[in-house]
Order: C-alpha cells, then structure tokens, then sequence
C-alpha cells in the first residue's frame, strides 16, 4: 500500500520547472519540464507555427526532436522553420519525417537522448489510447508534446480526446493565437503567433 504524505511533504518534493520566453512567457508561466503537452486546432489556423515556435523556446533548456509525420519535410515545413528561424537553433532542434513508435522508443532510451519530442500529429502516429499511455509511463523523464485536429472545438477522436484530459499542459490554437487551457496558465493565457494573422482573424483586440 502506497505512503500517504502531507501537505508539507508534497511541498517539499521538488520539481523541475522551465520558463519559456517570448510570447510564450506570458502564456503558459512556469511550466513542468517532464509533462505531457496537448495541441490541438483546425487546420489553417497555425498550428504548426505554435508548434515551432515554442519549439524554439525549448531549445534554450535542451535537445527538440520533431516527427514531422504529417507534413514531412515539405515546402510548408521549410517555410515555418525559415519564420522562426529554427536554423539558429543547430544540433538543439532535431526533426525526423517518419517514426514507428518502437525506433521512437528505441531513441529516447539512448543516453543524451532529446528531452522534448513532438509528435505531429498524433492522429498520423496512429496510437491508441493504451499504446500513449504505456509510451507516456515509459517516458516520464521527457516532455512530450502531442499535436491533434480538431473536430470543431474538441481533439478529433475519443484516443485524442483522451489524451487532451490526461495532458497536464493544454494548447488550443485558433486564428494564429495559441490559447493555454491546461494547468500552467501566464499572466495573460494566450501566444500571438503570427500578429498580421491574428488581426484579421480577431480584429485589433489580440
């Protein structure tokens, strides 16, 4: 049977925090640096360019591996990594265009192995919600940053859906403004990624 704790025994359990910068800052505040991060967003409305850019702030904490599974190395790719200018990143910023989940396993157990992994998308990785579960349990020394559709508002099926409730960080995306949702929440909730983008999706108010 598992020890129950106090209030100041919890308390005193440290836990690593990262603080990314930019816009990011004020979105999210101090963030866990080993958590399960869910994006999610219609298609059009810059998820990618979220993806990317808080990508960029993660390098400053250690090494970024992107699956780029859905758009591979495509020009639209190229064209995100150019705005964010992700080639300043170097050896900090990986990407792969095909992934099975074992050869994914098979690297994040090598020593120096990448501390941040995107997935993108979830829904071209094609897991369940017992195989994300096992991976998330098998991995809980790296965060791991879940791309999803949408259907309308919600995460595109029940696995994704799924996922959204376990995530401890939250990220909708809609209209070039990535909003958190989770538990980590800054002093103003929101990301503008792309402000011309933004502007005409919500007027000058963003």
């Amino acid at each position: 049977m598992a020890k129950s704790l106090s209030a100041r025994q919890v308390l005193e359990i440290r836990r690593e925090k990262i603080s990314p910068g930019g816009e990011w800052a004020g979105c999210l505040g101090d963030i866990d640096r080993h958590c399960v991060v869910f994006v999610w967003g219609n298609s059009g409305n810059g998820k990618t360019s979220a993806v990317v850019s808080l990508c960029r702030e993660l390098t400053a904490f250690g090494k970024v591996l992107y699956l780029s599974l859905e758009e591979g190395y495509s020009l639209s790719l190229q064209n995100t990594l150019r705005r964010f200018n992700m080639a300043e990143c170097g050896p900090r910023f990986q990407l792969l265009e095909s992934c099975t989940l074992d050869e994914l396993d098979e690297r994040l157990s090598r020593p120096r192995s990448p501390e941040f992994i995107v997935v993108d998308s979830f829904q071209y990785m094609h897991l369940s919600y017992r195989q994300y579960s096992a991976f998330r349990d098998r991995h809980r020394n790296k965060m791991l940053i879940f791309v999803s559709h949408a259907d309308g508002k919600r995460p595109a099926g029940r696995a994704a859906r799924s996922v959204e409730y376990d995530a401890g960080l939250k990220i909708w995306v809609e209209g070039h403004v990535a909003f958190s949702k989770g538990r980590f929440i800054g002093e103003t909730g929101k990301a503008v990624i792309w402000a011309k983008g933004a502007e005409k999706y919500w007027g000058k108010e963003e």
